[in-house]
């Protein structure tokens, strides 16, 4: 079996589904008793909802090599690695499902590990490798990295044979971990999971005290207690009506005030993840009643802007520098998102900022193109003066050259 096979076949160790190794799902325990890990910040409902956020945003938005050759852009639909991070990057993942898994590796461990398979010097194949699969070994500036295989072995690779994309970085080698850096408010999330599902596995509906004026004795009240549960104890039985007999009473009891510091608690801890994450309360179903149609509109445009845009451009240039060489970036040749579908339903803001900046000759139709990543067109550099304003550096008092007003 040669190397290539060997490095398919023995791929990363499993564990549970997620993956392996005992530093990135055994956790680092919070203050509030639970637990956090990539695989336990995953239950988090919140958690999930932000990661998934994020990871729909990287993988369904268009990533292509482009290649500039003056101001003409265009998709580099003849280099090698075109096809791959446009269509599929290895035989067994689509794009959209490689860069949905960088996403989740990013998000949950601040790194990603990617094999480049080179023939001849050019890449004809990315494989990931989960982040608790693979060490890194440094030497000054010199990086090697390990991976772990499922039979126990271990493959080193050299730098220019991984692709690794860091998000926040202390050092520069390898990223932060987020879910360990927010573990506090992933755990009291969790724990406020816990809680409220204990509560409520067995609630009684209503909730409340029922009494009786005889004596009765530990069965009597054991077997009054069974019947009870029995009849309107669990979700099932809420709202049935309760028919009582001689001398007993029902004492209905309202909402505890910790009841309902619980729901403000849970609400609140969505916020703080979201926090965490960077992504807006409203991009996971957490949102006041005020909102309009139009401000939420207005949210997801500073979402595309805010949240997923610095991720855009983590990837476009850790892609151009590692997947590139120097001689390719010279030839014109970059990576990047196209986020023009993203942006759709800010289209008629665009259009009136354009108009505007056209009107006073702030941009030519060329410029406008640019920004939309469009080519230019003939005589498209051309930039137009109002009637009212005169023609930069002259005096509109003056005449021309020839003495005329």
């Amino acid at each position: 079996m040669g190397l290539l096979d060997w490095f398919r076949k023995s791929g990363p160790e499993p564990v549970g589904g997620y993956g392996q190794l005992v530093e990135l799902f055994s956790g680092v325990a919070a203050r509030s008793g639970v637990a956090v890990n990539a695989r336990t910040a995953l239950e988090c409902s919140a958690v999930l909802a932000c990661v998934r956020v994020i990871a729909n945003g990287l993988a369904q938005v268009p990533f292509k090599l482009y290649r500039a050759e003056g101001r003409n852009r265009n998709p580099a639909v003849g280099h090698g690695l075109y096809e791959l991070m446009d269509m599929a990057p290895n035989e067994f993942q689509t794009a959209f499902e490689f860069r949905h898994m960088l996403a989740l590796h990013l998000c949950l461990t601040g790194n990603a590990y990617i094999w480049l398979n080179r023939v001849g010097g050019r890449i004809v194949e990315m494989l990931p490798y989960p982040p608790g699969c693979v060490s890194i070994e440094r030497d000054g500036w010199e990086l090697t990295y390990r991976i772990t295989t499922q039979d126990k072995r271990y493959i080193t690779v050299p730098r220019k044979d991984m692709w690794h994309v860091r998000w926040l970085s202390w050092d520069g080698v390898s990223g932060l971990d987020g879910v360990v850096l927010a573990r506090e408010a992933i755990g009291l999330s969790l724990a406020l999971e816990t809680h409220g599902a204990s509560s409520f596995r067995n609630g009684v509906r209503p909730s409340g005290i029922l009494s009786t004026d005889q004596s009765l004795n530990k069965d009597q009240r054991k077997d009054l207690r069974t019947a009870w549960e029995a009849a309107f104890a669990g979700t099932e039985n809420a709202g049935r009506a309760a028919v009582l007999g001689s001398g007993m009473k029902w004492t209905q009891l309202s909402m505890p005030n910790d009841a309902a510091q619980f729901i403000e608690s849970r609400q609140y801890q969505v916020e703080e993840v979201c926090r965490a994450f960077g992504v807006l309360p409203i991009m996971v179903g957490r949102s006041d009643k005020a909102s309009t149609y139009a401000s939420a509109e207005q949210m997801f445009l500073q979402h595309a802007v805010h949240t997923l845009g610095p991720w855009y451009a983590c990837l476009e240039k850790s892609a151009s520098r590692w997947l590139l060489s120097e001689a390719e970036r010279r030839d014109g040749y970059y990576f990047k998102f196209n986020v023009n579908g993203l942006m759709r339903g800010a289209a008629k803001d665009r259009a009136e900022f354009y108009t505007r900046l056209y009107g006073v000759g702030a941009l030519s139709p060329n410029d406008i193109r640019e920004l939309e990543d469009m080519n230019p067109y003939v005589d498209g550099d051309e930039y137009r003066v109002p009637l009212n304003m005169a023609e930069p550096g002259q005096n509109p008092m003056e005449g021309d050259e020839d003495g005329k007003a």
